[in-house]
């Protein structure tokens, strides 16, 4: 994959206990940046969720199913959420944007503050009568440990998270990436404290994803001594499915009396898709027609 490239890696170690997930993702960071016109606080808190939810996406197994990873934080910040499938394509919101914080005590972004106490809820559509949803506390708001939190919790799965963001001075997203490592139900014990302990040696993500390291250098950092293997890489990007043509579809949906209420209110109406922020305008004409 080019360096410049948004792509996602994923790979094995220690002869298949350990499952692996590294991604960097800064161009679709920048580009939801762009769309949502977001704060330093708000890019790194949505583009740590994008990260987090592009891994996990990944890990879907067929191509029509979809995760969605929600936070309903109780702070300024408001609520944050993402969608995600198995092609690498994910797309997100945010309800404050624009709200900014001091930094925390270490001088860093403060997203816990921002994302406030709450929920972390995760939706699996995977085309069953009913979708998967698992929902857990807001252990920190950070993000990375809420969902080592939620895999250890909802999926029984040990699993370290490393998500991070860093921005230039001019605001725009300099860096962008993360990594999810699992151990598999038959890992053997001394190697879960082995591998902690190698975790441990991660300080800081940011820094090392501003050192340029890729998402294969990531898990060799991590994994190198396990015996990784490389299993595929595949694309990162951020993609908004949303169409003038689906818009139809649900307001069809909503039926006929539904529509004659809006026709008889004589003004045209408008459909704002929160992921991409684009207008769909509906016209009186247009909801006769449908």
């Amino acid at each position: 994959m080019n360096k410049n490239e948004d792509y996602i890696v994923r790979g094995t170690a220690a002869d298949g206990q350990i499952r692996a997930f590294a991604a960097v993702t800064k161009n679709l960071t920048e580009q939801a940046r762009q769309i949502h016109g977001t704060s330093p606080v708000g890019t790194a808190t949505l583009g740590r969720l994008l990260t987090g939810g592009v891994m996990m996406g990944s890990m879907l197994k067929n191509p029509s199913d979809v995760l969605s990873i929600i936070l309903h934080g109780d702070g300024p910040m408001g609520k944050t959420g993402i969608t995600a499938n198995a092609a690498g394509e994910v797309k997100g919101y945010i309800s404050n944007p624009t709200f900014q914080n001091p930094p925390n005590i270490y001088g860093k972004l403060d997203v816990g503050g921002a994302v406030g106490n709450g929920t972390l809820q995760v939706i699996k559509d995977m085309g069953l009568k009913e979708p998967y949803s698992g929902q857990t506390a807001l252990i920190t708001g950070e993000i990375a440990e809420d969902l080592t939190y939620y895999f250890a919790t909802s999926e029984q799965v040990p699993t370290s998270v490393a998500l991070g963001v860093l921005m230039n001075k001019d605001n725009t997203v300099k860096q962008a990436g993360g990594f999810i490592i699992q151990l598999m139900p038959f890992a053997d014990e001394s190697l879960i404290d082995r591998l902690e302990a190698k975790i441990k040696e991660i300080t800081s993500l940011t820094v090392l994803l501003d050192e340029g390291l890729s998402p294969e250098d990531l898990l060799n950092r991590v994994l190198g001594e396990f015996g990784l293997t490389f299993n595929d890489t595949m694309p990162a990007k951020y993609h908004c499915d949303c169409s003038r043509q689906r818009v139809e579809k649900v307001l069809t949906g909503v039926g006929k009396k539904e529509l004659d209420s809006m026709i008889r209110d004589g003004k045209p109406i408008t459909v704002h898709c929160h992921f991409c922020n684009t207008d769909y305008v509906f016209t009186i004409d247009d909801l006769k027609s449908l």
